[in-house]
Formats: structure tokens, C-alpha cells, sequence
């Protein structure tokens, strides 16, 4: 089974209310389209997953980002192929999360993390995620 790498960015801020809440972005393409995942995409060739987090985040979301710790890499068997993971915390540097690849997006607070319908390999970071929150 082809194993995928790639990276997912964890993106943290505050509300309002100066609770803390998560970003979460909405597939808007693919096998996967309209299910939930935090943004990212594939390590490319000699890149760090550091490097490939913004990379990616520029790219789909037109906004720098700080890249944080690792919170934990998550190995999920798909029926094609096998992905792993590298979660990283995230903050927003500069620009406004501009949608060019989601469908969706939404800040959510910890008691919101499960209304959302996440995709399979992801929502095994949520309930580590509430605990962090």
C-alpha cells in the first residue's frame, strides 16, 4: 500500500469572548470533498514539514502562518493508501484565511470540535485536541 505524507496545520487563536478556539477547513474537492480536516497538504522533496505547512497554507489560504510544536502524527489506513500525519500547532502571521481550495471554514471552540463531520484521520486528533484547549 503507497503510504502519503503530508502535514496539517492546527491553527489556534481567540475569540471574542477570549476563549480559544480551532480552525477548520471544509474539502472542497476529491474522494474526500465536503468532509472536514485541518488544512495542510503533501511534503514535497527535500522540504521540512515545517517548510511544507507554510508552503501550503500560502498557497491554500493566502495567509503566513508561525508553525508551533508537533502535536502528534497520525497513521490512518485509507482503502487506497496509508497517510501519515504531522499535526503542528499554528498561528496566524498575516492575511485572513482566504478560502481558494475549501468549500468552508469555521473557528471552533473546544465544545464545537465535534459538529463538524471530520474525515477519518483526523478526527483522531480531536478529543487529544479538547484536552489542549
Amino acid at each position: 500500500m503507497k503510504t502519503i505524507r503530508v502535514v496539517a496545520a492546527v491553527i489556534k487563536g481567540k475569540n471574542k469572548n477570549g476563549e480559544p478556539i480551532i480552525f477548520a477547513t471544509q474539502r472542497g474537492y476529491g474522494d474526500f470533498k465536503g468532509g472536514w480536516e485541518f488544512p495542510g497538504g503533501k511534503i514535497e522533496e527535500g522540504e521540512t514539514p515545517q517548510e511544507a505547512l507554510k508552503r501550503e497554507i500560502m498557497e491554500e489560504l493566502n495567509t503566513e502562518i508561525k508553525v508551533g510544536e508537533l502535536i502528534d502524527t497520525i497513521e490512518y489506513d485509507y482503502p487506497t493508501f496509508h497517510l501519515s500525519m504531522d499535526c503542528l500547532w499554528a498561528e496566524v502571521v498575516s492575511g485572513d484565511l482566504v478560502l481558494k481550495e475549501h468549500e468552508a471554514a469555521k473557528w471552533l471552540t473546544k465544545e464545537e470540535l465535534d459538529s463538524v463531520e471530520w474525515l477519518p484521520a483526523d478526527i483522531t486528533l480531536i478529543e487529544g485536541l479538547k484536552r489542549g484547549m
